[in-house]
């Protein structure tokens, strides 16, 4: 597929947000509250626009993934419908997270059979960390659409750099450079200050895509089995680190908060242009660290992860210590 087609996507996704935006005051919205970081009630099912742009391009064009493509199309829909449902009127934990868990067990039980015949403890092992590492992906993202601009440069970024790994390969690209060209006209209109929100509708689903999609193209060979971390490391790694934070502290870790990191460094004053301009040189940063690093020494991939993350240690120790300096209250 020709980058021709991939700016289609693009074009389709900006079509699907204009009929959105004629009838924004038909949809759920995203309501100011103590625990978000907005003040005016917003639109937030805009992540259907990056599925319709990116949908005929799956159909058509899938990528080099192991099994049948029907089975990843399939379970990216669960996700997908549970997640409009959710915006929509609202759906308990429990069901939706065994939507996620049945789309993930349908991609883990793929991935699984590409492999090495393994024993059956360690088919049952890595069945379940594959499901749970699919799982904790959808939710990671979500968590991280917090600020303006957020979650859909990560996409741009991220799926961006999936797509040029994919090239330099030769393994099919379209479908990654379809996911990136439909979110371009929703970050357009999420910039700050934003008129749309993405939405679990978007959110969910590209983080179970980010990572569904990260494990296949190494199943098949397209890159390293640490690409895909690295190219996603920003979000990873302030999810990852501030869920272990607060369990630590026995903190009801399902309930909502703005203690990520992103979060407070927007409250500690950097606001939404500011929080989107030091993440987005993250994002920038580590997706081009990747596709550097898998061109030229594939081996060296897990060390500049570590580098990055020392980097990302400092950069999160530094806002923990301006956040306790600033607002005693919250040590």
């Amino acid at each position: 597929m020709t980058p021709w087609l991939a700016a289609a996507a693009a074009a389709l996704a900006a079509s699907t947000l204009a009929l959105l935006l004629r009838f924004s005051a038909r949809l759920p919205l995203a309501l100011p509250g103590p625990r978000s970081l907005h003040d005016a009630p917003t639109p937030r099912i805009g992540g259907l626009a990056i599925l319709a742009g990116t949908l005929p391009i799956a159909l058509a064009a899938p990528p080099e993934v192991p099994g049948p493509w029907s089975v990843w199309v399939l379970a990216t829909g669960l996700v997908a419908g549970v997640s409009l449902r959710d915006d929509w009127r609202g759906v308990h934990p429990v069901p939706r997270l065994a939507c996620h868990f049945a789309a993930a067990f349908a991609v883990a039980i793929v991935l699984l059979r590409a492999g090495p015949e393994l024993s059956l403890a360690g088919a049952v092992l890595g069945f379940a960390a594959c499901s749970v590492l699919l799982v904790w992906a959808a939710n990671l993202y979500n968590f991280m659409d917090g600020n303006d601009g957020l979650a859909a440069a990560m996409g741009v970024f991220g799926f961006g750099a999936y797509g040029i790994a994919a090239g330099m390969a030769g393994a099919p690209a379209a479908l990654y450079a379809g996911l990136a060209a439909a979110t371009l006209p929703f970050l357009a209109l999420n910039l700050p200050p934003a008129r749309m929100f993405m939405g679990d509708v978007g959110a969910v689903p590209m983080g179970f895509l980010a990572a569904a999609l990260g494990l296949g193209g190494w199943r098949a060979g397209t890159w390293p089995a640490w690409f895909p971390l690295l190219v996603f490391l920003p979000f990873v790694a302030d999810a990852s680190v501030t869920l272990g934070k607060r369990i630590w502290r026995r903190e009801r870790v399902w309930e909502a908060h703005k203690m990520h990191y992103y979060q407070r460094l927007h409250q500690l004053g950097a606001g939404h242009r500011g929080t989107l301009l030091i993440f987005g040189a993250l994002m920038c940063g580590t997706a081009a660290s990747a596709l550097v690093t898998a061109a030229a020494a594939p081996e060296a991939g897990w060390v500049v992860i570590a580098g990055w993350s020392v980097a990302m240690a400092a950069f999160f120790s530094g806002i923990d210590y301006h956040w306790r300096h600033r607002t005693p209250a919250n040590r």
